[in-house]
């Protein structure tokens, strides 16, 4: 169970905050944000973090600087592609000119955080038991379908049994309508395996002929993980579609903000 719990702010709009709920050592730092909060109006209302969704670009720098001042570390952004490359993050990350144009970020220092940015996407947070290496990746379909997951895990250059896995708010298997054609690219590519995660939808209307599946992003994210022999996996039990008052949701209303899911290493393992 996740347990949501809103953060003190010293300025601006205090956001709500969901807290992963999973086993992490105690260096290891996570954390979830909502839309709740913040100023931006309208349709990006009210903590939106994405600086390419048509925002007021002042309502995300104030933002953005209310999230830095309530966390221990250094967010660095990524331009997302639905792709399946990994930057590996160090403190020069933090100043860099352009944000790395990557869809999975690793770190094995303090100061920066992992960031993804998602609004239906499936965000994935890891780390190992020992709290030596944390990594986030940012897994839509085309993402898992690209080995975004298995790019990831051999970044972090660990054994798989040592590893930790939250999943963060995706679009949930009831709501998340997909061709045939991702189906079948995914049956290629999970064989069998991979049937689970569709159900048939019925129909939009009487003229239609394409079939469309329920795809549960969920399933699909647990089974290229354990392929590769990750199984200790926590979260995954949201909805940004059906839940309109904490998430931003591309598919439920297209002009939309972003939430974060982030993750970093404290300065001392014992603190």
């Amino acid at each position: 169970m996740t347990k949501a719990v809103a953060a003190a702010a010293p300025f601006g709009v205090a956001p709500r905050f969901i807290h992963p709920d999973w086993p992490t050592p105690p260096r290891v730092g996570s954390v979830q944000t909502t839309r709740t909060g913040g100023v931006s109006a309208l349709a990006y209302a009210g903590f939106n973090l994405g600086a390419h969704v048509g925002d007021a670009p002042e309502a995300v720098r104030r933002n953005r600087a209310l999230l830095l001042r309530l966390l221990p570390a250094t967010p660095v952004w990524l331009e997302q592609t639905h792709g399946a490359q990994v930057v590996e993050l160090s403190e020069d990350s933090m100043s860099a000119a352009a944000p790395p144009r990557a869809d999975a970020a690793v770190c094995r220092a303090p100061g920066p955080a992992c960031a993804i940015m998602t609004a239906d996407c499936l965000p994935v947070l890891f780390c190992d038991v020992q709290g030596e290496v944390v990594a986030a990746a940012h897994a839509g379909w085309r993402g898992l379908l690209a080995g975004v997951l298995e790019n990831t895990v051999a970044a972090m250059r660990l054994p798989p049994e040592r590893l930790l896995v939250w999943f963060g708010p995706a679009i949930g298997p009831n709501a998340f309508i997909v061709g045939a054609e991702v189906r079948a690219a995914f049956l290629a590519h999970h064989h069998l395996a991979a049937d689970a995660a569709f159900r048939e939808a019925a129909p939009l209307s009487a003229a239609a002929a394409e079939k469309k599946y329920f795809a549960n992003l969920y399933h699909l994210a647990r089974l290229a993980l354990s392929r590769i022999g990750v199984t200790r996996i926590f979260g995954g039990d949201f909805c940004t579609r059906h839940d309109a008052a904490r998430f931003f949701s591309w598919r439920r209303d297209r002009q939309t903000g972003r939430m974060a899911s982030l993750i970093w290493l404290g300065k001392d393992k014992d603190a």
